[in-house]
């Protein structure tokens, strides 16, 4: 079993460093003190970073680190951090990994047995899901959905039957699209939109799906889409069109019965048996 310390000081330290959303004062004193202390700090966007780091008259050295140069940076950052320096990781607006670049250089870390640690702050779904008050335990963020319509329907329908609270992340000229595909195959679900965070403009907005389609003249900036989940209600008076959609989905029929089971805490055998006593009599 390994152990890593990631506060032993004598070696390199990978800092996964959160930034604000919007407003710029919404970083912490910790965050500050670490980008002023590594040596490097490699940044998703250098143009949007270099005014959080005038803001706070940080002088390191930055470079980029993004989704379309992140395979050769992964070397360049491992060798500065093998060599004994430290590095920060951060991207536009809250924190690395979270849809953001920096797993790839995580994991990279991690198999060099080189300490990693957060240096934790702003969280767009975080802070879109405590005030949105939608059920907070559980949920699931699922973050941006596919920019194609087939891909992004498949991946909707895998979350379909989840019954706690999901949660994405939308730009704004892709939302009226997501939300017509959220209408066509969740229903016409209560959503919340939290807008801007932390901005001058910031704006939470409720309703039907169906609700919010028919004004889309607010669906500006950044988005947190949070969706109530499916009725547990529903699906427990409804197993046998929970399997039918599921068979209608690709599942092989024993699939479908296995994942409804799960879903609704039944017994699979007798499920099953119910099922083809229901298909006999359809």
């Amino acid at each position: 079993m390994k152990r890593c310390y990631s506060y032993n000081h004598d070696k390199a330290i990978l800092y996964l460093v959160a930034t604000p959303i919007g407003n710029l004062d919404d970083i912490t004193y910790r965050a500050v003190e670490t980008l002023k202390k590594v040596s490097y700090i490699y940044a998703e966007d250098t143009r949007n970073s270099m005014v959080l780091l005038n803001h706070y008259d940080i002088k390191t050295p930055l470079r980029s680190y993004h989704d379309f140069n992140k395979e050769l940076k992964n070397d360049e950052i491992i060798d500065i951090l093998m060599g004994g320096e430290s590095v920060a990781i951060i991207s536009d607006a809250g924190n690395p990994v979270i849809s953001d670049p920096g797993y790839n250089i995580c994991v990279s870390c991690i198999e060099h047995d080189i300490a990693v640690t957060t240096i934790p702050g702003a969280c767009a779904y975080l802070s879109a899901l405590v005030s949105s008050g939608l059920p907070p335990m559980p949920n699931t963020f699922i973050g941006f959905l596919d920019s194609k319509k087939n891909k992004r329907c498949e991946m909707l329908n895998e979350y379909k039957y989840v019954t706690h609270t999901l949660i994405f992340y939308e730009a704004p000229h892709r939302i009226i699209d997501t939300l017509n595909d959220m209408l066509e195959v969740l229903g016409d679900r209560y959503i919340v939109i939290s807008r801007e965070l932390t901005k001058k403009y910031e704006e939470i907005i409720r309703g039907n799906i169906s609700e919010i389609l028919a004004d889309t003249s607010l669906l500006k900036g950044e988005m947190v889409v949070l969706v109530s989940g499916y009725s547990e209600e529903a699906i427990k008076k409804n197993p046998m069109e929970m399997i039918d959609e599921l068979i209608s989905l690709g599942y092989r029929n024993k699939e479908a019965i296995k994942e409804t089971a799960m879903a609704l805490n039944l017994d699979k055998h007798e499920l099953y048996d119910q099922y083809i006593l229901y298909k006999n009599n359809k």
